[in-house]
């Protein structure tokens, strides 16, 4: 009988296109990938991967098996699924992957209500990047994730996904107390443009947005830090080392030194509840989503 983790890492190896990707993917080694391999050869009797370069491509029988493996772990969902459902009580863990502003501002209250409204749902909170989480619910390895995309960039969505809007945050730009714009009622992107910018880490959806808009509007960014979380970003910019664009989701308490101006055309981040689509009668996920709506609602 063929194993399910392993067809799991086949069908990684398809999606990902790489050993190293799958490896990625899977949050594994590539030995661990390659050996989980070797053991599928030799469960189906005939090579599943043959070398390409300096990396490898899967045979006809690999990418036959890999179209089977999809079809399994989606019907591995679906029938997880249709007993939670049969059941209809959301029981069990329950995992959830959320971005860090999400995580402070948005997460507590909804795990407070789902520890209320069903006490035996256990949900299991990791802080990533919405892209990593979106790629662990694809894989399995969480069952629901937070989002973001702006409003004028958005993000790309696996087809595998089904995605729900839960709010949208604006942002605002901090400056330091005594920055040339800091008795403003209200900015623009666009007058910053001298401005040295405190930004996310280089590759993250939310740098290359802002690397987008201020280049669509004209501007080379001159991003003088990189730094990964909000309250880092606000204490460069109240020791004057630049300015950043912060939201109001989770944001908590500015440094004194620190000014908060709102953008003429409001500058949005919308933020979305993401599941495998095959898995959308879960009770479980049924109920956190609506747990997270209902704190969306209240801030």
């Amino acid at each position: 009988m063929l194993n399910l983790e392993r067809l799991r890492t086949l069908d990684a190896l398809a999606r990902h296109g790489s050993v190293g990707g799958a490896a990625d993917g899977l949050h594994v080694t590539t030995s661990a990938v390659s050996q989980q391999m070797a053991k599928l050869e030799r469960e189906v009797g005939q090579p599943l991967l043959v070398k390409n370069g300096r990396g490898v491509r899967l045979t006809d029988a690999g990418r036959l098996l890999a179209g089977h493996a999809a079809r399994i772990i989606s019907q591995v969902e679906l029938a997880q699924a249709d007993v939670e459902a049969q059941r209809g009580c959301a029981v069990g863990e329950l995992g959830i992957g959320a971005f860090p502003t999400a995580m402070r501002g948005l997460l507590p209250p909804a795990l407070s209500a789902l520890r209320v409204d069903h006490p035996d749902l256990r949900p299991r909170v990791r802080e990533q990047a919405p892209e990593d989480s979106m790629a662990a619910v694809v894989r399995g390895d969480l069952d629901l994730a937070l989002a973001i995309d702006w409003y004028n960039k958005r993000m790309p969505v696996p087809a595998e996904l089904t995605r729900m809007h839960l709010l949208d945050d604006s942002c605002d730009v901090a400056v330091p107390a005594g920055h040339r714009l800091a008795g403003r009622s209200e900015i623009s992107l666009a007058e910053f443009a001298a401005d040295e910018w405190i930004s996310w880490n280089e590759g993250q959806f939310c740098h290359e947005w802002l690397v987008f808009t201020l280049r669509d509007m004209g501007i080379e960014p001159r991003v003088a830090h990189i730094a990964e979380e909000h309250h880092t970003q606000l204490a460069f910019v109240e020791a004057g080392l630049g300015v950043c664009v912060t939201p109001r989701l989770g944001r908590g308490p500015v440094p004194e030194g620190v000014r908060l101006l709102p953008v003429r055309d409001a500058v949005q981040r919308h933020v979305y509840a993401l599941w495998r689509a095959d898995a959308g009668r879960r009770p479980s996920i049924r109920a956190a989503v609506e747990a997270l709506r209902t704190a969306a609602l209240g801030l």
